[in-house]
């Protein structure tokens, strides 16, 4: 076997490994890219609601208590933050409760996990660590590989050849001439 054969073979394995995670880690690297637009995480549903306005100062536990049955919460919960005398915000059941207390309005958000995007996104952000750090470096190897694979399958054509440097050193000017832009 000669060294193009082999170089041919090596490519061809390699990029038949890479296929899945690429299509995954682009899926998610556009989602990640995007997430001022569009929240790939999470649900997010708001919702305003009413209660019996009270006088502002600090509220204590009890009247937290009372203000989540008026808002017909099943759960209970203790944590609440208080930035002002005149506003409350509740963290209870995944829900984020944003009240003004002398009006009684009542600014709710309710989110929950998208369970595909999350998970992508959780892999793709390597917030997993541990042993999915070195997939995730074994795959940067195989790109890495790819490309130097694919340098060497350069056409004997010169056309063809020069077509193919001119791309790849594209791909080089492209991300340096953003790094000018905005660093």
């Amino acid at each position: 076997m000669n060294w193009r054969r082999l170089n041919h073979s090596l490519h061809r394995d390699i990029g038949f490994l890479c296929i899945g995670l690429t299509l995954l880690y682009a899926l998610s690297g556009i989602a990640v890219n995007h997430m001022h637009d569009w929240n790939a995480n999470y649900s997010i549903e708001q919702f305003n609601l009413q209660i019996d306005p009270l006088p502002p100062g600090v509220v204590n536990s009890a009247q937290v208590q009372q203000i989540l049955r008026q808002l017909g919460e099943t759960k209970i919960s203790k944590k609440h933050f208080q930035p002002d005398p005149e506003n409350l915000w509740l963290y209870a059941d995944k829900r984020m409760i944003r009240i003004h207390l002398p009006s009684g309005n009542v600014q709710a958000e309710k989110s929950q996990r998208r369970p595909f995007w999350y998970r992508l996104n959780f892999l793709h952000l390597n917030h997993a660590k541990q042993a999915w750090t070195w997939v995730a470096d074994i795959y940067a190897g195989g790109l890495f590989l790819l490309a130097l694979t694919g340098m060497l399958l350069l056409p004997k054509r010169a056309d063809l050849k020069r077509r193919a440097l001119m791309l790849c050193l594209g791909g080089i000017v492209i991300p340096v001439f953003f790094l000018f832009i905005y660093y």
